[in-house]
């Protein structure tokens, strides 16, 4: 999901799919943008093939947090620290869905290039729905959006319910290969979300 504007001010969710070289794991990566460029990456090994089959990915987003699913389990929580001076995505997105070359930093950090023999390359989508607020054209007002007669705004979804963290936990114990947080290299400083 994406709202408009640069690439520098603009909101953004995104599930993104990354190849492997054979017989390795698919690497799903979650990024976070809140006006600005993100860098917020997370990355899982799958612990299965999403070639095999169709999986469910679901995004919740309301005003306390941002909780990235996959299958119902909980894959990433983004808290809403914006009390504290963290960036949360508060424009309104569209859902955009492609296939691009990331061949320069996805596999291996770029170092296992695309295999441009295998082309054509699809994807495929099942049973997909949608459940939103709708903002009018050109209209960034959003304040509606956070009523209590959207389902996701109601007290059983500003949180995860204690085994859906649970779920989260072993998520991030078992599959988690890289977080931003815990990137010294990239940030000497922890971002100040990580610090809470």
């Amino acid at each position: 999901m994406s709202s408009q504007g640069s690439s520098s001010r603009h909101d953004e969710l995104d599930f993104e799919l990354l190849g492997n070289r054979e017989e390795k794991p698919y690497i799903l990566q979650t990024n976070v943008f809140a006006d600005d460029g993100g860098n917020r990456e997370q990355k899982l090994k799958l612990w299965f093939d999403p070639r095999q089959d169709f999986h469910d990915y679901q995004i919740l987003w309301n005003q306390h947090h941002i909780v990235f699913f996959v299958d119902n389990i909980p894959i990433r929580v983004f808290k809403n620290m914006s009390n504290i001076g963290v960036s949360y995505p508060t424009k309104p997105m569209q859902i955009h869905a492609s296939l691009w070359d990331g061949d320069s930093w996805a596999t291996d950090g770029g170092r296992t290039k695309i295999n441009w023999s295998s082309a054509p390359f699809k994807a495929y989508f099942q049973g997909f729905d949608v459940k939103g607020c709708e903002v009018l054209q050109n209209s960034s007002d959003i304040q509606h959006c956070d009523s209590d007669k959207y389902q996701w705004n109601t007290p059983s979804f500003w949180q995860l319910d204690p085994v859906r963290q649970r779920q989260y936990e072993d998520v991030k114990t078992r599959y988690m290969i890289y977080d931003y947080c815990t990137d010294r290299k990239r940030n000497p400083t922890p971002p100040l979300e990580c610090q809470h």
